[in-house]
């Protein structure tokens, strides 16, 4: 079985980021973002993937954009539609949603597995997380961070599964 996994760092008023960038530095944060999608094909918006300086390394990026002559900054596969970037992901494959806004949204139909990094805080924000309908979603695993010298927020992982209909 397919599985697409949204996988996001949100505040608690759901807010994403700020000009194409986090309003936070969460180092533990990015360590399991890289553990969880690195040998993985992940899929994002065009301005989440120019929001990278380079590509991230031992994954296959696939992005979405509506521009048909859209030069991305470093190799990727550029497709024009979410049910086009998730033919990317075999029958047997594990696939990331990594954003942005829209992206997610589009995503909560089709998903199978949250993994969201709850901050503790409430942010400025542009670019919003989708609410978490309880009735179509089970939160099954929750794992708290407080706050140290290397994170200016408490944090919890928490892993949603998607409730069989």
């Amino acid at each position: 079985m397919r599985e697409l996994v949204l996988i996001a760092a949100a505040g608690e008023n759901n807010a994403l980021g700020l000009n194409n960038d986090l309003p936070w530095h969460l180092p533990d944060d990015f360590k399991r973002f890289k553990a969880l999608t690195t040998g993985h094909k992940i899929i994002m918006g065009r301005k989440t993937m120019e929001s990278f300086p380079k590509a991230l390394p031992n994954r296959e990026h696939i992005v979405i954009t509506r521009d048909k002559n859209y030069q991305p900054k470093f190799p990727c596969t550029l497709t024009h539609s979410l049910d086009d970037a998730v033919s990317y992901i075999r029958e047997n494959e594990k696939g990331f949603i990594i954003g942005g806004g829209q992206i997610y949204r589009q995503s909560m139909e089709i998903g199978t597995l949250i993994e969201l990094t709850r901050i503790h805080a409430v942010f400025e924000a542009d670019t919003f997380f989708p609410e978490i309908d309880e009735v179509r979603w089970e939160l099954v695993h929750e794992d708290f961070h407080p706050k140290d010298d290397r994170h200016k927020y408490d944090f919890t992982y928490q892993t949603f599964r998607r409730k069989s209909t």
